[in-house]
């Protein structure tokens, strides 16, 4: 009848240095586990304090903070007879490591520290923690006094070691652990362990996910075993969203998945597996029994609890869990989903009234409306649900924090938490105005439509007064310094009626509090510097700040018909402009002719600068290698240039952008994923003489090959 378990791991929604919500959802956590049956709990690294600390983490009191919470558990009546796997940080011997803490009935078993840090991207593990490099070696670990005085231990095996119960072995390894050549589950499985753990802090990005998923099916696919990954959720303070999406496989095959996306603060996902079908897979590989004889062993720590049960001697038959296809969203619905997720988080926990957005009428701005209108539907499908947590946080948001307020529709909570402002000048079209209005109208949002031309004439009169001369438009007469110039008042003026609107619009509707605003600049007009510094690009925060055009596109084709919306049609056949030129017969002011390259061109060279790490000149030979069949050397060399000379002198607003929901593999956000200088050489003096020796080379030998042709 074999050995089987109940195994749960979860995803939960913590919040840096929240140490009250942390605890509670830990708490809950349990309580749900047990509910289910588990006798096993897995939670999310540093689940304690939170992932996102940082520089908190040079701070004493994170420490202090955490051991108190810990204390905590290991008092909790919830946390009896169940073998529990809790992350903090922990200092031994006057260095910080992160950690697992895995405890019993009081008793702290084993202090794990992480082996391989996180340093790349978005993380830097390394600023904060070291690496515990000392492979199966255990040593002892002092306890604080607030500790030993609960559990009567002075001291902890902290170290490479593993839990063994009566019953079977268990091993732990942590995010990035898994990512790495040499992961500790190969070693761990060599030497008798048959439960891995992965406690992560792993933040969404488009299709990450499937990366995940083959890994944690590749740690047993070949040796076998029964493989738990839990993840953090949610904003918990940064750019990233944590994706959740807990998972629970066995031989290779997944059992069980949590939701990648959703409102749940707290969710726990079990399994039935059985422990004999490990040994039974195992059985079967002469090979790696051959390996396994030979395998250097670990630090085993006793624990005097059993996790299976036999079914013979209960008398109830158990359901395993059977392999199962793993869910994975499509990129539109990843952008419908993880923007609108992590909005809540920030407006919920920024104790915001709602979201104002400058509306243009063009793509991206409707894009950011979109999410705002898939997290409303969020919101109502969990609070219908009966969510208690984020009926709530929406009474709060609304201002009616003890009223009996449950969203019921989404427009109507729209109406509420969402405000839309068309900001036109003269040169604003009607179309992009009836654009804005219709799609407004549509989603519910509270809208304004103003003309702000009296401000930008305000400031042209102030100018002139002063300097006895009037800028303007190039079409009109002036030059490119006196267009730009003019431009970028329109720009900037928008961004202080923005503030404004968002600071007093609420208060004009009764209400108290204020709004945040939405930046909608997206990551291939960042990554060219398409944009004014200090406009209506500077805001709050930027949901589609890490999503290209070209994939805010086809988001806003899937929704005009998953969201029902035939005006989406119009966004879609519009072409990009910005409209801060007066338009004439002959002139319409476009978006892709402005940059001298198209958006699908941008993704191409954000891809190649940040994702394969090329410089100019590995560019350009990059693309000689894909565009040469349609353009010539000098052509390739011609746009590489121009794409890197742009980007260089633009470099510096990166400095200044607004925290924008990270998605992108190539996003430029200096702040944090993109550490480059923002100040450049623009002319790129040797890099671009040896494009040009290059392309003057190419161009040479095809000239020479087309000779032999002929002849």
């Amino acid at each position: 009848m074999g050995h089987q378990v109940i195994l749960a791991t979860c995803a939960l929604n913590q919040w840096a240095l929240d140490f009250q919500g942390n605890l509670e959802r830990i708490l809950e956590s349990v309580r749900l586990a047990k509910k289910a049956g588990a006798r096993f709990r897995l939670g999310p690294e540093l689940e304690i304090c939170g992932y996102g600390c940082n520089d908190h983490f040079y701070e004493g009191d994170t420490y202090l903070h955490s051991w108190e919470v810990l204390r905590t558990l290991l008092g909790a009546e919830e946390c009896a007879d169940m073998l529990i796997d809790v992350g903090m940080p922990i200092v031994h011997k006057n260095v910080k490591y992160n950690c697992r803490v895995i405890f019993l009935n009081s008793k702290i078993l084993l202090i794990r520290p992480k082996m391989f840090l996180a340093n790349d991207g978005n993380y830097r593990e390394m600023r904060w923690f070291t690496a515990w490099d000392r492979p199966r070696v255990v040593e002892d670990h002092v306890l604080p006094r607030m500790i030993s005085e609960l559990c009567l231990q002075d001291t902890v095996p902290f170290g490479d070691g593993v839990i063994t119960t009566i019953d079977t072995v268990i091993g732990t390894e942590m995010c990035e652990e898994l990512f790495t050549p040499n992961s500790p589950h190969i070693h761990q499985g060599l030497d008798g362990v048959e439960i891995f753990t992965n406690s992560s802090g792993s933040h969404h990005e488009f299709r990450k996910l499937h990366t995940r998923v083959d890994l944690i099916r590749g740690a047993t696919a070949k040796s076998g075993g029964i493989y738990l990954y839990a993840n953090q959720k949610g904003c918990d303070g940064e750019r990233v969203y944590y994706d959740g999406c807990p998972l629970i496989s066995i031989n290779g095959s997944v059992v069980a998945q949590g939701s990648q996306f959703s409102l749940k603060d707290v969710e726990v996902i079990t399994s039935t597996v059985d422990l004999e079908d490990v040994r039974s897979f195992r059985g079967s590989q002469p090979s790696r029994g051959a390996q396994a004889a030979s395998a250097p062993a670990y630090p085993r720590v006793r624990a005097e609890f059993v996790l299976s049960h036999d079914p013979l001697a209960t008398g109830a038959p158990s359901k395993l869990s059977v392999p199962r296809e793993v869910t994975y969203h499509t990129p539109e619905e990843e952008i419908r989903l993880g923007p609108a997720c992590w909005l809540w988080d920030y407006l919920r926990r920024s104790k915001s009234g709602g979201f104002f957005l400058p509306l243009s009428g063009g793509l991206d701005s409707c894009s950011t409306a979109l999410i705002v209108s898939s997290m409303c539907r969020l919101v109502v499908e969990s609070a219908q649900a009966g969510d208690p947590q984020v009926i709530k946080d929406a009474r709060q948001v609304v201002g009616e924090p003890d009223s009996d307020y449950i969203p019921a529709d989404s427009k109507e909570f729209c109406s509420r938490i969402f405000h839309t402002c068309y900001m036109g000048t003269e040169n604003s079209s009607t179309e992009t105005r009836s654009r804005a209005e219709k799609l407004a109208k549509e989603l519910g949002s509270f809208h304004v439509d103003l003309n702000m031309d009296g401000v930008v004439a305000a400031f042209l009169t102030v100018f002139e007064t002063i300097m006895h001369k009037r800028p303007r438009f190039k079409v009109h007469g002036g030059s490119q310094t006196e267009n730009l110039a003019l431009q970028n008042l329109q720009a900037r003026s928008r961004m202080v009626l923005a503030y404004m609107f968002a600071q007093l619009l609420l208060w004009t509707r009764g209400r108290p509090g204020a709004l945040l605003v939405l930046g909608s600049a997206n990551v291939d007009e960042t990554l060219r510097g398409y944009f004014t510094k200090y406009d209506c690009s500077s805001a709050d925060v930027n949901p589609i700040g890490g999503i290209s055009k070209t994939d805010l596109r086809k988001f806003i084709r899937y929704a005009e018909t998953e969201f029902e919306l035939p005006i989406l049609r119009e966004f879609l056949d519009a072409p990009p402009t910005a409209e801060l030129e007066p338009i004439t017969k002959d002139y319409i002011q476009t978006d892709e002719v402005d940059m001298g390259m198209t958006y699908d061109q941008l993704s191409v060279y954000g891809y190649l600068r940040k994702v394969a790490k090329c410089g100019p000149f590995g560019m350009f030979t990059k693309l000689w290698n894909d565009w040469g069949h349609e353009l010539s050397p000098t052509e390739v060399a011609a746009r590489v240039k121009r794409f890197v000379f742009f980007y260089s002198i633009n470099r510096h607003k990166t400095t200044i952008l607004p925290p924008s929901y990270h998605m992108s593999p190539y996003s430029p956000d200096d702040n944090r994923f993109d550490l480059r200088p923002f100040l450049y050489n623009a002319g790129w003096t040797w890099q671009f003489r040896k494009i040009d020796e290059a392309a003057a080379k190419l161009t040479k030998a095809q000239e020479e090959n087309a000779g032999k042709g002929a002849a």
